[in-house]
């Protein structure tokens, strides 16, 4: 827990916070805290900041409801700034932008091209965001869940349902339904993640090994 009474405030009463993505290590945001708004922060595991422009605490998300549930909270080496990992339930910024630092002022080439193949980034933020989601789920297990459902029924439950969609994938994919296969995949990656959860298989290490395979030569694959 962080000690509330080593924060050094400026002089206005303030202390800038960054907020970060847990999952993606994204930089989302750069708001300001006082005492007020970093007790309630504390208190309720979302995050609130003091608004300079309007002169009064805000809840991030209470009216768009993209809310960010703090993980961790963090000093710096200085107690003068804060650092804050959080799980985002929508954009951070009010633009409607996943990050509020989304503006490109300076970059190399390598960094223009990147811009490209930015969906490949975001579709693995998609998935750390649920891993995040279900891993929350199996600690908290909040009522009338169909995660928390899942991981009270058990293992055997999982599997069953595992089967189900992977059988509901080959109907819509014999079918030619492009609709109802998209619907079917997902469906099945949701529930091979909450496997994953149950088993204490991270996301990571999936990906690793698909990282391993792709690294290989084209020698390495022959034989197979």
């Amino acid at each position: 827990m962080i000690n509330l009474e080593a924060v050094k405030f400026d002089e206005k009463g303030l202390v800038p916070a960054i907020v970060q993505d847990v999952s993606t290590k994204e930089v989302l945001t750069l708001a300001y805290m006082n005492g007020e708004s970093l007790v309630k922060t504390v208190e309720t595991r979302e995050t609130w900041f003091w608004s300079r422009s309007r002169a009064e605490l805000w809840h991030k998300g209470a009216t768009s409801g993209n809310t960010q549930r703090v993980v961790e909270m963090r000093y710096d080496c200085d107690q003068d700034a804060v650092l804050m990992l959080v799980e985002p339930n929508g954009p951070a910024c009010h633009t409607g932008e996943k990050t509020c630092f989304h503006e490109v002022v300076l970059g190399t080439e390598s960094d223009v091209a990147g811009q490209v193949g930015a969906s490949a980034s975001e579709t693995t933020a998609i998935l750390s965001r649920l891993e995040s989601v279900i891993s929350s789920r199996a600690v908290d297990k909040p009522a009338g869940s169909y995660t928390t459902y899942l991981f009270e029924e058990g293992v055997d439950k999982i599997l069953k349902k595992i089967g189900e969609e992977a059988a509901e994938v080959i109907i819509a994919a014999k079918n030619r339904d492009r609709s109802e296969l998209t619907w079917e995949v997902a469906d099945l990656f949701f529930h091979v993640m909450v496997l994953l959860r149950e088993q204490d298989v991270s996301l990571d290490e999936v990906l690793a090994v698909l990282e391993e395979r792709h690294a290989k030569k084209p020698s390495d694959e022959q034989g197979k």
